[in-house]
């Protein structure tokens, strides 16, 4: 996985798709799964798999 902190991102499926923001924390779950943080322009944040999400360069 290429996301680190401070990258800008889209979610692209799940709970929160068409949502973007920044990359806050990234965190590996006992089972492999990477989630992140993203927090959104007005100061939103919340959580989504890694795998949902693309970063935007």
């Amino acid at each position: 996985m290429d996301i680190q902190n401070g990258d800008r991102c889209r979610v692209v499926a799940g709970t929160h798709k068409d949502r973007s923001g920044t990359v806050e924390d990234l965190n590996t779950s006992r089972t492999g799964a990477v989630t992140i943080t993203v927090r959104t322009a007005d100061g939103d944040r919340f959580k989504a798999l890694a795998k949902n999400v693309v970063v935007e360069r």
